[in-house]
Parts: C-alpha cells; sequence; structure tokens
C-alpha cells in the first residue's frame, strides 16, 4: 500500500491556517496575548482566559523530543510497510506539545530531550502536507 491508501486529516474552518502554513513548509500556530503564550491544538478560545484574541503566528518549528513510542506492529493496516513506526510528542520551543513521526533515525537514536526540526512531507493527491520530525 501506498501513502494514499492512508488516512489524511481533514482541515476544518478552525484548523485550515494550521494546514495552509504546513503547505508553505511553515508552522503557524496560535498565540493569545490575553495569556501570553503559544496555543495548540487550533482553537476557537484560548485556553485559561477564554479571551476571543487568538492570533496565528509563525513559529520556527525547532522541538525537543518530549516522549517517544517505538511500533512494531502497525498501528492500522495502512501502515502495515511503515514499522517500525516512531511516535512521538514534540514540545515547540515555543512551549505547546504536538504529536507526529520521528523520521530519518534509527529507534536505537533517540533520547528523550534531543533537538529536532520539522520535515514537511507534501500528499498532493489529498491536498495535505504532515508535519513530521528528524534529529536537528
Amino acid at each position: 500500500m501506498g501513502d494514499f491508501d492512508r488516512p489524511m486529516p481533514i482541515p476544518t474552518p478552525t484548523t485550515q491556517p494550521f494546514w495552509d502554513a504546513l503547505a508553505e513548509h511553515k508552522v503557524r500556530i496560535q498565540y493569545s496575548p490575553s495569556a501570553r503564550q503559544y496555543v495548540f491544538y487550533p482553537r476557537v478560545l484560548a485556553p485559561g482566559t477564554l479571551a476571543d484574541d487568538l492570533e496565528w503566528r509563525e513559529i520556527s518549528g525547532a522541538a525537543s523530543l518530549y516522549t517517544y513510542t517505538v511500533a512494531y506492529r502497525p498501528t492500522a493496516p495502512h501502515f502495515a510497510g511503515d514499522v517500525p513506526q516512531l511516535l512521538a510528542v514534540v514540545q515547540w520551543d515555543e512551549g505547546p506539545r504536538f504529536s507526529t513521526e520521528i523520521v530519518n533515525v534509527e529507534p536505537g537514536g533517540l533520547e528523550v530531550g534531543m533537538r529536532l526540526r520539522p520535515v514537511f512531507y507534501d500528499y498532493p493527491d489529498s491536498g495535505v502536507t504532515m508535519l513530521r520530525y528528524e534529529p536537528a
């Protein structure tokens, strides 16, 4: 099976700016001036303050590995050819955490806290760009 068989995310009006930025190979997330913090996942109101002040801002995308798991069994049939899968949560330098997949490294090369950089995977057939990470 190829990548085109994979389930792909469906952008919503709230998440569209995030996906549009990825298509440009940029990372853009929301910032709340009232909470003085970056926010992810995309939402309508700022967490904590419930203010209607969320702004989309570009961030570097640089991150540290927060936690990971090595999936030796496919997480779904479409990923049968992709094991082991390195499933991870990364922490952006700006604060929020992001669930992703680590690429271009062997499982033994992963270490919590290691520096990571974004890798953009374009899927023209579905019109989606996915954000993954590799060692910096």
